[in-house]
């Protein structure tokens, strides 16, 4: 009676795993499309991970930048970039997080979360810092090199 039982179960198993490893291998994929980008504030860099979008790859030839972060509303840095973003594709609104690098595309301008924020029309997330973000909690402007990770 359980062999029945058992010969179904390895054969469904059989069966579903190809389609666990296909999946993990896209997500391998998927991961090595990511751009990883530094943000370096004098002599400390962090580390972040742009999202594959239009927008962040569009952010991501952009740079390399050297950007002025001013404090905004004790919740987020933002800074004006050169020019605006392709946002093609983009959910019309998004509930940024803290770690959070995204764009206010009404305005045009970057913006980093430092603290968690509601859901805003208009901006578009381009990724997230990797680890801490302690040098971008210093109070006031903040001169910021933004470029490719090597």
């Amino acid at each position: 009676m359980f062999a029945p039982l058992l010969r179904t179960a390895l054969f469904s198993l059989a069966l579903t795993a190809p389609a666990v490893a296909d999946s993990s291998e896209t997500l391998h994929q998927k991961d090595s499309m990511m751009t990883k980008i530094q943000f370096t504030f004098g002599s400390e860099v962090l580390t972040a991970t742009l999202d594959d979008t239009t927008a962040g790859r569009d952010f991501a030839a952009m740079l390399p930048l050297e950007l002025e972060l001013t404090d905004y509303h004790d919740t987020e840095k933002i800074a004006d970039l050169p020019r605006k973003l392709d946002t093609t594709g983009a959910p019309a609104a998004y509930k940024p997080e803290t770690g959070d690098i995204t764009l206010y595309a009404p305005w045009g301008n970057l913006a980093i979360f430092y603290k968690p924020f509601r859901k805003s029309n208009g901006l578009v997330r381009l990724g997230a810092f990797d680890g801490s973000l302690a040098p971008l909690l210093k109070a006031g402007d903040t001169p910021v090199r933004i470029e490719i990770a090597e």
